[in-house]
């Protein structure tokens, strides 16, 4: 499949900025052509793992307009995501030491908030998937989806109070509620393909989901569509969106342009 972006900005003086545009490190392997991050006008480009692994390019975008773009060719084996109903959850004790971070508060997962709400509507759940899923089924079921309320500051807290948002809400609010659980989760952003879907497609964008650890690995789960998914193509994994901004830039600009798409080819 067709995978890419095309980000186009218009600056008015130069700026620093950081890109996570890139296929993640651990799906490099099905990349037939590689995403290779172009600019135009072309800038000399730094490229650096965070402290969570991800791929992240820096670079000084002069004034006027500016363009970031990626373009790759990605193979799928066409499996949906996972699932294992059975997959138990661990004690904290018994907890990897690598999984402890993803139980803490963070940014847009304020737990500390709506930690009793969640045991009130969880406790009684059974541990584990089934947990997990009834979660995934919460937030589904009470936060109603509109590009429209989209908010860069909008915490996991405020999306269950006003029951709106766009993917990354609903993501962040699992997120918050499966560490409220003792469950380590972190939050994902990359490609989400429609092959599978019925049309019309939306138009192309990036997607939010997370990741829960469950027996001894870390499982995908998206409270967005609840549903496992055909070509999820992570680029980069943190805390929550705070972590993994696609692109952060340090002084004032105008997104002009955004396409994402993700092509079935024959």
């Amino acid at each position: 499949m067709s995978i890419g972006c095309r980000l186009r900005y218009a600056f008015v003086q130069p700026t620093p900025m950081i890109a996570m545009l890139n296929v993640h490190y651990s799906r490099f392997g099905d990349l037939e052509r590689a995403d290779y991050l172009v600019t135009s006008p072309s800038v000399p480009l730094e490229s650096y793992r965070d402290d969570f692994g991800n791929w992240c390019t820096r670079m000084v975008a002069p004034a006027g307009d500016f363009t970031l773009s990626s373009d790759g060719i990605f193979r799928d084996a066409g499996f949906p995501d996972p699932v294992m109903p059975n997959a138990a959850q661990h004690a904290v004790q018994d907890l990897p030491f690598d999984t402890l971070v993803y139980l803490l508060g963070s940014r847009y997962c304020d737990t500390d908030l709506i930690s009793d709400r969640a045991w009130q509507l969880f406790e009684n759940t059974q541990s584990g998937w089934a947990r997990v899923q009834a979660i995934c089924d919460f937030v589904h079921r009470t936060v109603v989806f509109d590009y429209m309320q989209a908010s860069a500051t909008r915490t996991a807290s405020q999306t269950l109070a006003g029951r709106t948002g766009v993917c990354r809400d609903f993501t962040h609010l699992a997120i918050a509620l499966c560490r409220c659980m003792n469950i380590p989760a972190r939050y994902c952003t990359g490609y989400l393909s429609d092959i599978g879907q019925p049309t019309p497609y939306p138009p192309g964008d990036f997607a939010a989901w997370m990741e829960v650890f469950l027996d001894g690995r870390w499982w995908v789960f998206d409270p967005r569509n609840n549903s496992p998914r055909i070509a999820r193509i992570l680029i980069a994994r943190g805390r929550d969106a705070a972590d993994v901004p696609l692109t952060q830039t340090f002084g004032p600009n105008t997104l002009q342009d955004f396409q994402v798409w993700t092509d079935q080819l024959t």
